[in-house]
């Protein structure tokens, strides 16, 4: 067996391998970045089209409450104002989201937190739901059918590939409910985008690192696990161990991205379509994130996404962990198996099989990092 060359092998460009990545070598440890993507940032590449930084795997808005994550965070890029305040369409219909006041107003004409209020408990009453056992009567419980209807179950269906009655009820607390006139989707204290996208701000991460792309981890595994001490693994877990268990379920996206002869599409960043017979779960305008002027200049012309749900096959590149009750216990066994490896540390929502949000991906990273490398 050769001597390792490295102290760490990190199997995944995207934040968790980054952030890890960074602390390692700011410390003098010895780091080789892999990934098999032609590009650093994982699922939070962006990309410059017409001037305009496109978020490639679909939109993402850093937010957190936790003052030391975005403190961290913040010595990479420069963080602009954008608040996350998405538009929901149901057939020639708009409402604004989360479901505030405006949404109430909106479906129902209602104008005082009462008056919502009592609209929603009427409808709950109604169907009759003590506690919700699934999606579909998780949503009712929180905002009524006439919401659950038009704005939640046909979105929802879309974006899982299951009935709603099939999906555990936890997914849809992720939605905020507000008896405020406030369209801000999340309630954390820190929000924004970077200035000049998440491209520039994993660069800065790895300022300094080897990074080899278009390298597949599997391709050669005997070789690279030999070249380091210790393997740091963003992959899927269930890959890691030759699907031994069996296979994690996972859902899919896919993205059809164009530019149009036009300064203004729709007029908002995000746009959900919640009809089920609509195929794709929204539409994203990227200008919006950085309020139709990248760099200070307006553009003529604009760029948008259509973002579709996609059935997860072996080889299709996965985006949400499907986490029902087979699927965590299977993932149990897993973690079971990543706790006999102690020379990999496994991170990230796919290593960690978890559907993490930007933020948490670097407290787990930092808390890794704390772990295994200890404080400065």
């Amino acid at each position: 067996m050769s001597t390792p060359h490295y102290n760490y092998l990190i199997v995944g460009a995207g934040l968790f391998g980054s952030v890890f990545a960074h602390e390692a070598h700011k410390r003098g440890r010895s780091v080789l970045v892999i990934d098999r993507r032609p590009h650093i940032a994982g699922n939070i590449y962006t990309e410059e089209i017409e001037g305009i930084q496109v978020h490639r795997y679909g939109a993402h808005i850093f937010h957190t409450s936790n003052k030391e994550v975005w403190d961290y965070i913040q010595q990479f890029a420069e963080f602009n104002r954008y608040t996350n305040s998405p538009v929901a369409r149901y057939r020639d219909e708009l409402y604004n989201m989360p479901f505030n006041m405006n949404t109430f107003h909106q479906m129902w004409g209602v104008i005082t937190p009462d008056e919502a209020k009592a609209k929603i408990e009427e409808q709950i009453r109604e169907a009759g739901i003590r506690e919700p056992r699934n999606l579909e009567e998780q949503a009712i419980s929180l905002v009524g059918r006439d919401i659950y209807e038009k704005l939640v179950k046909g979105y929802t269906e879309k974006q899982w590939g299951r009935q709603a009655t099939e999906l555990p009820a936890f997914i849809i607390r992720r939605l905020p409910v507000r008896m405020t006139y406030d369209n801000n989707y999340f309630n954390d204290k820190y929000q924004g985008i970077p200035v000049g996208g998440y491209t520039s701000m994993v660069e800065a991460m790895l300022d300094g690192v080897e990074v080899r792309l278009n390298t597949d981890f599997f391709d050669n595994r005997e070789k690279f696990e030999q070249m380091a001490e210790k393997i740091v693994f963003t992959g899927n877990i269930d890959r890691y161990f030759d699907f031994c268990e069996g296979e994690l379920e996972y859902r899919s996206l896919r993205f059809e991205t164009e530019i149009l002869d036009t300064e203004n599409y729709q007029g908002n960043a995000v746009v959900n379509y919640t009809e089920y017979e609509v195929p794709y779960t929204r539409v994203i305008e990227h200008k919006h994130f950085e309020f139709g002027c990248q760099g200070g200049k307006a553009t003529p012309r604009t760029v948008i996404t259509r973002e579709y749900p996609a059935v997860w096959k072996r080889g299709e590149e996965p985006y949400y962990p499907v986490n029902d009750d087979r699927n965590n216990e299977l993932y149990r066994r897993y973690a079971s198996l990543a706790e006999k490896c102690p020379n990999v540390i496994f991170g990230g929502r796919l290593g960690k099989y978890r559907y993490y949000d930007m933020h948490q991906v670097i407290e787990d990273a930092l808390s890794c990092v704390r772990s295994e490398l200890g404080t400065e």
